[in-house]
């Protein structure tokens, strides 16, 4: 009996000690929940967030975020939520963060801050292998499909009124492969993840660079800070590099244009 109330005691102060140890990292930090880190992702953004048989989420993002989690101390949290409205969810705080590969622009600017890119991207044209479409231009007046929410929208209304939204870009990829519209505009390792599955569908004109990046709630600067700093060791250590060649096959953590 005495040994079972010592193993009591003991197992008390151990989660007294856990307990401490996490008000500790999340001091500052306006977080949804202590001691843990909530972010948001579309799980439908192969490779960079996938949704697995179990409703659990995977990939090059979800991976950036559980490192990111770790260095803060904090536990992760994942919440699959449909892209177009990630950026609202973390205005309002129902997620710390969103690692989605949202890319930095001024109107996401507007509400939320951006951490220092995890990664470089740009968007590119992808038609079927019989179009004559080589260049933005070649797509003027002609159909577009793009993923709500997403800066490829903005892409495609230079050149068109006739834009299509899909709740992701592998969905407006399988459409344009299955005949569906002109052209799908979208990041171009989805487009290359795309091909490599087998759908029927060719890259085009590459259309810019873009960094991608981890959004926080403007009023969430230690959080912000905190985050700037686990990526900046993940970078050091080689961490970001070794989840970009796992999910991607290639490092695109680093900025092609050394800037």
């Amino acid at each position: 009996m005495l040994v079972f109330v010592l193993m009591l005691a003991l197992a008390g102060c151990g989660s007294d000690e856990a307990s401490t140890n996490s008000d500790e990292n999340s001091e500052g930090m306006n977080l949804a929940e202590e001691g843990k880190f909530t972010y948001a992702a579309s799980g439908e953004f192969k490779p960079f967030s996938i949704t697995e048989a179990d409703g659990t989420m995977s990939g090059f993002d979800i991976e950036v975020a559980e490192a990111v989690a770790e260095e803060l101390g904090l536990e992760p949290v994942q919440q699959k939520f449909k892209f177009g409205g990630i950026v609202e969810g973390v205005k309002s705080g129902r997620f710390d963060a969103a690692v989605a590969s949202h890319t930095i622009n001024e109107d996401r600017l507007k509400a939320v801050n951006f951490s220092t890119p995890y990664y470089f991207s740009g968007p590119q044209i992808f038609v079927r292998p019989d179009s004559s479409v080589e260049t933005l231009a070649d797509l003027e007046g002609k159909e577009i499909a793009v993923s709500k929410g997403s800066t490829y929208f903005n892409t495609a209304e230079e050149v068109t009124d006739n834009i299509q939204l899909y709740d992701s870009d592998v969905t407006a990829l399988e459409a344009l492969s299955r005949g569906k519209h002109d052209a799908v505009i979208t990041d171009f390792v989805t487009g290359k993840e795309a091909i490599g599955s087998g759908m029927e569908i060719e890259g085009r004109e590459l259309l810019g660079r873009s960094e991608q990046a981890i959004a926080i709630a403007k009023d969430n600067e230690e959080l912000l800070e905190k985050v700037n700093e686990a990526l900046e060791t993940l970078r050091e250590n080689g961490k970001l590099t070794e989840i970009s060649k796992t999910y991607i096959g290639e490092d695109i953590t680093v900025d092609p244009e050394g800037e």
